[in-house]
């Protein structure tokens, strides 16, 4: 059976998800395909008005009993609801692949599998974690217990929408809340449809709602709400510092940043080099590098870089150039002509800083916006290609002499979410992910995993908090302390 579909003929969900319905609305912000360019349709702009009736619905409905529910209600519904999702993957890759970087192909038994999987293991949190009794005097009965916040406000990225969607509304709806979820203005029709299928497996109406808009318009006024008892959001660090700011001018609230990241990656000279090399290469052809754990730093022991250096040209091919609705296409498109010169003017300004190119380092001569996987060294120490986040498939390459500068050349100034190293001494990998600074660290490996137990968050101006693993639900649950006198 083909995957690959018509994008012209394609249907799409486009409005408002509140209290269980689609409601129409007026677009306002062009929408292109990265695939061809081609602009398709407007995306409506939800003002402060309709946010609040979104949040008014949320309300509503977490009040009507979700909240304190029996625990395993919970867990059933959402049961369903990922047993939905996962039979409806065709429809919801096309809707993904339509406006994203994500090829069909991948879509299926990838990100739309992994959100299934998300949605699954945060339902079985429900009826099992809890609050806690304390150590008191015999004469006191002392706990902790936990209780849902109400409404979360939830922002999420274009680079992956719906694996990100549900990152977000697994462990909120596990734990009792309602959210107002705001897609990427880019990308969110699959969002669209997870939100009507919640509501088809038997999650009350008013619990997943999702407004369309922009960030300074519809983002801010989630974000400002202060029936919003919760944000989380994942994206760019700038968004993030700006999201604070706007908490801080309304009020106060608990918040979770995923933001982004420069992430290195290690290579000792005792590293099985095909494997190293392999991975690395992996970790930026992946979604043509546009994602905040892009290990986009290679820093390698300079006894070994010249032959890492060959290895990851060889590998630094795309394949499966096309168009993100041919099912046999596998490398991604860059989000905007915007950001693919953003892209290119980094490369560029490095290389005539002196840097070298020893693959890609140009736009492919082809319909749409996609960049050659590329790999960069000879940089200067204040190169942006080193410094700066560029989201997008460009390697940086840099040689160390021993384990000190190693670490050195790892620590960013800005930002500190993932890390990978490379080495076969079981020692030397357990002293540097001691001093390496990040939140996430892999060894002889680089990704995550299908292990939705591990939690994923950064250090410094990479985040705020943790998504995934128990810290994500916990962190949608709000904490009480009693002190019973006997």
């Amino acid at each position: 059976m083909s995957l690959s579909f018509d994008p012209d003929r394609l249907t799409l969900p486009l409005g408002h998800v509140i209290d269980g319905t689609l409601v129409p609305a007026a677009g306002a912000l062009a929408m292109h395909r990265p695939s061809d360019g081609a602009g398709y349709a407007a995306c409506p702009v939800a003002d402060a008005e309709m946010v609040d009736r979104a949040v008014q619905s949320g309300r509503r409905a977490q009040a009507a009993g979700w909240g304190g529910a029996v625990p395993r209600d919970r867990t059933r519904a959402l049961h369903r609801w990922a047993d939905l999702i996962e039979a409806d993957a065709p429809h919801l890759a096309q809707l993904e692949a339509l406006s994203s970087t994500r090829p069909v192909a991948q879509l299926g038994p990838g990100d739309i599998a992994v959100t299934a999987e998300q949605i699954r293991f945060f339902a079985e949190m429900a009826d099992k974690e809890g609050g806690d009794l304390a150590p008191t005097r015999d004469a006191s009965l002392g706990m902790t217990v936990t209780e849902p916040y109400g409404v979360v406000g939830a922002i999420t990225p274009w680079n992956f929408p719906i694996s990100m969607a549900g990152w977000k509304l697994g462990p909120a709806l596990a734990a009792g809340n309602a959210v107002v979820l705001k897609p990427s203005e880019m990308t969110p029709f699959s969002t669209i449809r997870l939100a009507l299928l919640a509501v088809q497996a038997g999650i009350p109406a008013g619990l997943v709602n999702v407004v369309l808009g922009d960030g300074p318009v519809t983002g801010n006024a989630i974000t400002g709400h202060p029936d919003i008892a919760k944000v989380s959001f994942t994206g760019s660090t700038g968004a993030g510092q700006a999201i604070m700011a706007n908490v801080a001018r309304t009020g106060m609230k608990p918040m979770t940043l995923e933001l982004g990241g420069k992430s290195p990656q290690i290579v000792f000279a005792d590293a099985d080099l095909d494997l190293a090399a392999e991975a690395i290469a992996r970790s930026i052809i992946f979604n043509a590098g546009q994602a905040c754990v892009a290990g986009s730093r290679v820093i390698a022991d300079r006894r070994i870089i010249d032959a890492l250096a060959q290895k990851l040209a060889a590998r630094l091919v795309p394949t499966g150039v096309g168009p993100t609705w041919d099912g046999a296409s596998a490398y991604s498109p860059i989000i905007s002509e915007r950001q693919l010169q953003r892209i290119d003017g980094i490369v560029s300004d490095a290389v005539a800083q002196g840097a070298q190119v020893l693959a890609g380092g140009r736009r492919l001569d082809r319909a749409g916006w996609f960049y050659a996987p590329t790999l960069l060294t000879d940089l200067p120490p204040d190169s942006p290609a080193l410094l700066q986040e560029i989201f997008g498939p460009v390697l940086t390459l840099q040689g160390f002499d021993d384990e000190d500068q190693a670490m050195a050349l790892s620590d960013h100034p800005t930002y500190g979410l993932c890390a990978g190293i490379f080495t076969r001494d079981l020692s030397r990998a357990m002293r540097a992910m001691r001093r390496v600074r990040a939140g996430t660290v892999w060894i002889n490996r680089y990704g995550r995993s299908r292990d939705h137990i591990l939690p994923t968050g950064g250090y410094g101006q990479s985040g705020i908090g943790k998504d995934l693993g128990r810290e994500a639900y916990r962190a949608s649950r709000q904490q009480k302390t009693v002190l019973i006198d006997i």
